[in-house]
């Protein structure tokens, strides 16, 4: 069992905000963090709008491929959460479950991604400031 918290982001198609907020949690927290994204019916291919917004802010998520949910993602996991879709994870005693409200950017342009990607970031720094601090030296 590791030291280090695990994040799982759930939405149904892990194409555009679980797969966004995994990449900004790895980005921002570095290895202090174990991070996993699923969906309860993946899509073929990240958002290509998602990727795009990402890569605005120098993070590549272009090889990302929406996986499927399940039930051991979310029994190794210490926080699930799920990003205002109505996915439901499976429940398991000890674990933190959030939903954050998001506007889903499935068949949206770069222009309507920009600001859920700004959003993510906002919301994955006050997840790491609450789980995984940076230690002081």
């Amino acid at each position: 069992m590791s030291d280090k918290p695990s994040v799982l982001f759930v939405c149904v198609h892990n194409a555009g905000r679980s797969q966004m907020a995994a990449a900004w949690l790895t980005h921002l927290a570095g290895d202090r963090v174990e991070v996993r994204s699923a969906g309860s019916n993946p899509g073929a291919e990240v958002n290509p709008a998602a990727v795009e917004a990402m890569r605005e802010v120098g993070i590549d998520i272009a090889a990302e491929v929406p996986k499927m949910l399940t039930v051991d993602a979310v029994r190794e996991s210490d926080v699930c959460i799920t990003m205002g879709c109505g996915d439901a994870c499976p429940v398991f005693p000890g674990k933190r479950y959030l939903d954050w409200q998001l506007d889903d950017p499935a068949g949206q342009g770069v222009e309507a991604v920009r600001p859920i990607r700004d959003e993510i970031k906002v919301l994955v720094e006050g997840l790491i400031a609450e789980i995984a601090p940076e230690q002081e030296a």
